[in-house]
């Protein structure tokens, strides 16, 4: 599994004119899922996710993780980061998990992150979604699992 997280002011993802899902401060992460990945994965993930210090403190030191700053968490399908771009020009995707298992580990994702953290939104699964974020710093690291 792998993830682009973002410090974030605040994002959102709209679908069809719809936002699906918006928080304020927090981590917007976008979630890769390959086709050996498992719950233990995603387990791990969310663990990085909520627990990954990059969050300033009062001295501004990244000393602060997503819980201690009461943020939001914000979940994104994406199975580009799975994209194998070694090659020529056109990327090729066999390193993402099919349809099928990919959406199932981001629905088990969402559901330990709802179950671990109130404050959790999520983008739609397959679907054509427009992502607003203000980055915060900015941050921007890649978690693989």
């Amino acid at each position: 599994m792998r993830a682009v997280i973002q410090r974030v002011r605040h994002a959102s993802v709209d679908v069809d004119d719809r936002t699906t899902g918006a928080i304020e401060q927090g981590v917007m992460a976008l979630i890769g899922v390959a086709p050996e990945d498992t719950q233990a994965h995603a387990d791990k993930m969310l663990h990085k996710l909520l627990k990954l210090r990059i969050f300033g403190d009062e001295a501004g030191k990244m000393n602060l993780n997503l819980q201690q700053v009461e943020g939001g968490l914000l979940l994104v399908p994406q199975f580009t980061l799975m994209a194998n771009t070694a090659k020529g020009l056109r990327p090729g995707f066999d390193g993402a998990a099919t349809p099928a298992h990919g959406e199932a580990m981001f629905a088990y994702l969402v559901a330990r992150a709802q179950q671990a953290w109130p404050r959790v939104a999520t983008g739609e699964f397959g679907a054509d979604m427009q992502v607003s974020l203000l980055n915060d710093g900015p941050v921007t690291f890649i978690v693989e699992t």
